[in-house]
């Protein structure tokens, strides 16, 4: 095989892309850098299409680098043995290189040895859009000489960058109608990069990509209606509490090990996470049900409800997104849900530590009078039981502060939250 003519193929689209296209420089671009001035791996990993190949290009755009992406089906049976050949082509095409950027590694068994060896003389970025790519031998033989980062789809301030939406934080009457017109735009479309350019069409053939690509083939399923049928239902009821034995007698799917090892490959190929339901007994925290979230707003939109049809597990699902981005930026960031045999609720609980920092309700209201008094005696009750004061209400619209059972409730609208660096 002769892989010059692919490698000069692919190099010239993502240049192209370059050329064309708005490319912003995403959140975590100035810390990948700064990893990369020492003589470490960099992994990248996160869902397919989320943009780990642009952000690996505009890492090195202005060095000497070589580029390969092995989500190429000309590249089908390529084995670790064979990777050589393609760093001799590297070479007769661009002469000495300083960087060497393998996008979408995981498709070729056996590269860790490789890359190993690579990393000796070169500074080396891989991405992956499954989140075992570093449980195996890479991990291994590389500890301490790697740095990881997962990278989500676009963020909302991501979202109104790549929209040119410039503002100030004063937020103006005008300004604020527009970022809150975005907001609704936002959920609705998701943070996929492609969906701005194709829409509802390209969200369906990534998320159909994902369940045959990374699952399905992956893990040699041979049940794949069934499989199909979990993913739709998980997403379908993102914001909902589930049990491995529930689903099992909703699915018709006879082994609950079945649906356990299912949802661990949504898991690891990014489209679902979930969260623990708070308890200071691990034991108890570890059988209670789960809340499942989906990775996208948009994929929720095409695969389970639309936002007019329930904004409010929309919103939820948003929060939850946001919570994971900042969970991966700082280690010791938990978050959970809380529940008591009353069924009082609260949406999230954010844990540093030993200490829990904050308790948040999700509510889709534009005002004081809608605000639910289960979800203010949830926040109370929450606090009482895990000793924190802190707590705050995400809304639609609405801001301000409310005084309920001598507790201070802060009140701040989704828009808002999301654009403050501080949340």
């Amino acid at each position: 095989m002769d892989l010059k003519p692919i490698i000069i193929e692919q190099r010239q689209e993502i240049e192209k892309i370059d050329r064309e296209e708005n490319l912003i420089a995403r959140d975590k671009l100035k810390d990948a850098k700064k990893y990369l001035l020492y003589p470490n791996i960099l992994v990248i990993t996160g869902i397919r299409r989320c943009g780990k190949s642009i952000f690996s290009y505009l890492l090195e755009r202005d060095s000497k680098f070589a580029y390969i992406n092995f989500d190429d089906e000309r590249l089908i049976g390529l084995k670790g043995n064979e990777l050589n050949k393609i760093l001799e082509a590297f070479y007769e095409l661009y002469g000495e290189i300083d960087y060497i950027i393998l996008d979408e590694i995981q498709n070729i068994s056996g590269w860790e040895l490789f890359v190993n060896r690579l990393r000796r003389t070169k500074r080396v970025i891989l991405t992956g859009s499954n989140s075992n790519l570093l449980s195996g031998e890479l991990a291994t033989h590389l500890t301490g000489r790697y740095i990881d980062i997962k990278l989500f789809p676009f963020s909302f301030k991501e979202y109104l960058l790549f929209n040119q939406f410039k503002f100030a934080r004063a937020y103006s009457t005008e300004e604020k109608s527009s970022i809150i017109n975005y907001m609704k735009n936002y959920l609705i479309s998701g943070g996929l990069p492609e969906s701005y350019k194709f829409g509802r069409a390209i969200v369906m053939k990534i998320y159909e990509d994902i369940l045959n690509k990374d699952i399905l083939l992956r893990h040699h399923i041979k049940k794949l209606e069934e499989l199909k049928g979990l993913s739709k239902y998980l997403i379908t009821n993102s914001s909902e509490e589930i049990t491995y034995s529930k689903l099992s007698k909703i699915l018709n799917i006879k082994h609950i090990s079945t649906i356990s090892n299912w949802i661990s490959y949504l898991e690891e190929s990014f489209i679902i996470f979930k969260l623990e339901r708070f308890n200071f007994k691990f034991k108890q925290q570890f059988i209670a049900p789960k809340k499942i979230y989906c990775i996208d707003t948009g994929i929720v939109e095409v695969i389970g409800f639309k936002f007019s049809e329930n904004k409010g597990k929309v919103m939820e699902n948003c929060i939850a997104i946001e919570l994971q981005r900042k969970k991966w930026v700082n280690p010791n960031f938990e978050v959970y849900y809380w529940k008591n045999h009353q069924q009082e609720e609260v949406d999230f609980v954010i844990k540093g530590g030993n200490k829990i920092l904050e308790l948040i309700q999700s509510s889709y209201v534009n005002s004081r009078e809608e605000i639910k008094e289960r979800e203010l005696k949830g926040l109370i009750k929450a606090s009482k039981d895990l000793k924190c004061n802190s707590l705050t209400i995400i809304t639609w619209d609405y801001e301000g502060e409310i005084l309920f059972e001598d507790k201070k409730i802060k009140i701040i609208p989704l828009w808002k939250w999301m654009l403050d660096s501080n949340n």
